[in-house]
């Protein structure tokens, strides 16, 4: 269903049957979540085959592309665009809302005025201001992250089966350092919050990180020993279901699935997700704030070979925190503009500009695409959806966004809604064009397909073609 204003917005999850509080892709928190890892291959990941396919294409002479990623910083709930990047100061109070704007870097580009420490870096950003998001929707929140209107469950019964673009990364690009997962979701508030591995299978799926500290604690009554006992008894069922191997299959199993076996038991990845082993001087630049320190433990996993990490900037498991509906008098915790959207905007501001500014430092920024961005915009016009007061609803026609790095040419704006901020005015922007761009980042050819349920192939960019601007 397509949110748009003046329709009624589900508080509760309509999607019960797809188990949003149940964690999925593989959490190493408990002994099911150990049982997970033994069904889905030692990790879930797919890494045997993703080290297969990097031997291939080493043997082959192609290369798999250099140290590339991402960072998706995920403002689940949809932030309102006019009242952080694109606002319309010239407007009634009504429809620009209750926010001044600010000078940028940038000759004549303003934003909102509680976001001075960006505001001071977009000469080293783009700024994307006509986004087409018609099409989608949260709870499921799938479209922006699968860059294909197709995948709205809400209104397409398969919707949810489209691969997020974090798992065809992971199946077509890889992971940078074979220790690690290729793809990981930081802060799963509710798994609807996510697009997942759909038709590429689980074993696609990110790896949900949500609390590094006990994320490679064996439950204690699992010790490595067992964890080998189990990884030995799936080996020998390998072995009865293929029967006698003529061909070095099973050598060849064991060699790569030993790999991924370290992911478990070697140090890497647990150092990764260790923030602890952070100088205390950067740690305190983050600051304490949960966001900011998933920020943290996002840069260093980029940094460690993680190649797709996605945060989720929420504080609830409802439709998302930046879901700035309104006051209501019932208690609820959506917000409006100023109660809900003003607390969270000097929070990003800091772990934004503090990402962006130690990526640089570390020489990391043009080999990591950082980009911010909800689900869609906001409506252009301020308390008009019933039993609200003081925010904006859903509005999937325009949003805006944020990207930085990747080795892209930034310091720019793409596009521009209307007048009023309600369509895309010039140069509109699909979900399948930051999928294309995405793509483009790390080399994976944009006419590639996969399979569905029936084996009939989708193309992993079904509407869109790289951003001209960056390139």
């Amino acid at each position: 269903m397509t949110m748009a204003s003046g329709q009624t917005h589900f508080h509760a999850n309509a999607f019960s049957g797809f188990h949003g509080t149940v964690r999925e892709g593989v959490a190493l928190t408990d002994r099911r979540g150990m049982i997970k890892a033994g069904m889905a291959g030692l990790a879930g990941l797919s890494l045997p085959n993703l080290l297969q396919a990097r031997e291939a294409a080493k043997k082959s002479g192609s290369s798999m592309g250099s140290h590339k990623s991402v960072i998706l910083l995920w403002m689940a709930g949809g932030p309102s665009h006019i009242d952080t990047l694109d606002p319309k100061p010239y407007l009634s109070e009504n429809k620009r809302g209750p926010f001044k704007s600010i000078p940028t870097t940038l000759p004549g580009v303003h934003v909102c005025e509680h976001l001075p420490k960006y505001a001071k870096l977009t000469d080293k950003l783009t700024i994307i201001r006509s986004v087409d998001a018609r099409g989608s929707n949260h709870q499921p929140n799938q479209v922006m992250q699968t860059g294909n209107r197709a995948a709205a469950p809400r209104a397409n019964r398969e919707g949810s089966m489209y691969p997020a673009i974090s798992s065809i990364v992971g199946q077509r690009y890889g992971v940078n350092h074979p220790g690690l997962p290729p793809s990981v979701h930081l802060n799963v508030r509710d798994k609807t919050h996510f697009a997942w591995g759909g038709w590429l299978g689980k074993q696609h799926d990110p790896f949900v990180g949500d609390n590094p500290a006990k994320l490679f604690q064996l439950p204690g009554d699992i010790s490595i020993n067992r964890l080998d006992d189990r990884r030995s008894l799936s080996q020998s069922l390998e072995r009865l279901r293929r029967g006698i191997d003529q061909r070095g299959d099973i050598e060849a199993m064991n060699s790569f699935g030993q790999q991924a076996y370290d992911l478990v038991t070697g140090p890497r990845a647990r150092e990764a997700f260790d923030i602890t082993r952070e100088p205390q001087k950067v740690r305190d630049s983050y600051g304490k704030h949960a966001w900011a320190q998933k920020a943290l433990l996002a840069r260093r996993l980029v940094e460690a070979g993680v190649s797709f990490v996605t945060i989720d900037l929420s504080n609830h498991r409802a439709s998302g925190t930046w879901d700035t509906h309104g006051d209501k008098a019932d208690g609820g915790v959506y917000g409006g503009i100023v109660s809900g959207l003003k607390p969270l905007l000097p929070v990003f501001d800091h772990l934004y500009s503090t990402l962006i500014n130690d990526l640089n430092d570390r020489g990391l920024l043009d080999e990591v695409l950082v980009i911010a961005m909800g689900e869609f915009g906001r409506s252009p016009v301020m308390g008009t959806q019933a039993g609200f007061t003081g925010g904006r609803n859903h509005w999937p026609s325009v949003m805006s966004m944020t990207l930085a790095g990747g080795g892209f040419n930034h310091g720019q704006v793409i596009g521009a809604s209307d007048r009023d901020g309600g369509q895309p005015g010039e140069r509109p922007v699909t979900p399948g064009d930051l999928a294309a761009t995405i793509y483009h980042h790390f080399g994976i050819p944009l006419d590639g397909t996969y399979e569905d349920h029936r084996n009939r192939p989708r193309y992993i960019v079904e509407e869109g073609r790289p951003l001209n601007e960056l390139l």
